[in-house]
């Protein structure tokens, strides 16, 4: 008896202690304000949110991503890649989310005002 009682208690400790974590993440999550898109690790494009329109990104080896922005948010409408897994992504509008495209090297990231410094430098 004592023994489930103790796995009780644990359960109840990590589910709290994940509802705390999750809390947090949720409440310090900075809305986005602008689209920015890297082909092959380069920026060729940075779109502000609160206008919206609709892009074609040309990736690598004549692929290509449609880009819709509307309402606040980001998503890939469609893409030349053969597996499609950018368009099921998803909208994107909070700061740090991204659409990835591996197969076209696409990378569509919604960036904070105050984002423009480096974080961390890893290897070199």
């Amino acid at each position: 008896m004592k023994a489930h009682l103790r796995d009780i208690i644990l359960i109840a400790a990590i589910l709290l202690i994940g509802g705390i974590i999750a809390l947090v993440l949720l409440l310090t999550r900075k809305t986005g304000a602008f689209v920015e898109v890297r082909v092959d690790g380069k920026t060729v494009a940075s779109y502000p949110l609160s206008e919206d329109a609709e892009y074609d990104i040309a990736g690598v080896n004549g692929g290509v991503n449609h880009l819709i922005i509307r309402g606040g948010e980001a998503w890939v409408e469609s893409a030349s890649c053969p597996d499609g897994l950018c368009v099921n992504m998803g909208h994107i509008r909070h700061a740090g989310a991204s659409v990835i495209c591996l197969p076209n090297k696409v990378i569509v990231e919604i960036v904070a005002p105050d984002s423009g410094g480096v974080d961390v430098v890893v290897g070199q």
